[in-house]
């Protein structure tokens, strides 16, 4: 009888234990896929686009096509200001100019020649030269440089325009060399990415392309 009696209470001290443990809820396949899919997905890495000091470089965020609309970018003028590239140049035809930095002898000499050629394009085209350089950097540098015609703005925020535009360079986080062409309806008429850092445009094609977008 007492054998019994102990055998009756182990058996509930096991059914209470098993009671006071949490169940654990099964997570159906299906379940965990759309779980995942609904994580937001940042921009997309391309390893080996371009190289760098020897190396392959990464680029973040996917080529900008000719044809299709320009994506707007936040930025920052020379007095930390932000603005929107395209909004506070609407309705004129805009030459977008992805640099590294100015402080380098090529991007020193891009700026400068975009410069010299702006005075060839009238007040319906505008010419912005984006770097991460500061705001500040990029305003001692115009000063120094007597740039007037161009329009220097700063990515180095959060990069919001090298993203969009797929120059974001992300072992160095800063740009690769490119030039856009944006018609007065946010169309994208020219793109033109640089193999190599220090290869400069061709001038007499961008700027045929943007007077051709007129």
């Amino acid at each position: 009888m007492a054998t019994t009696k102990k055998t009756a209470k182990k058996a509930a001290k096991k059914v209470t234990k098993k009671a006071a443990k949490p169940t654990k809820k099964k997570v159906a396949p299906r379940a965990r896929r759309a779980a995942k899919s609904a994580k937001p997905k940042g921009p997309p890495e391309r390893p080996g686009v371009l190289e760098l000091a020897g190396k392959p470089a990464t680029i973040i965020g996917n080529d900008v096509v000719v044809g299709q609309t320009a994506p707007e970018f936040t930025a920052q003028a020379n007095d930390w200001s932000a603005l929107q590239g395209l909004a506070s140049t609407a309705g004129k035809v805009r030459v977008l100019a992805a640099v590294p930095s100015l402080s380098t002898n090529t991007c020193d000499k891009e700026t400068r020649t975009f410069n010299e050629r702006a005075a060839e394009l009238g007040e319906d085209i505008r010419v912005m030269v984006i770097s991460t350089d500061l705001p500040p950097t990029q305003k001692l540098w115009c000063g120094n440089a007597g740039v007037d015609r161009v329009q220097t703005v700063s990515d180095h925020d959060d990069m919001n325009f090298g993203i969009k535009y797929g120059t974001y360079i992300k072992e160095r986080r800063y740009h690769r060399r490119a030039v856009f062409v944006v018609d007065r309806n946010d169309k994208v008429t020219y793109v033109a990415y640089m193999p190599v850092l220090g290869v400069e445009p061709n001038y007499d094609e961008v700027l045929a392309a943007a007077k051709a977008s007129l």
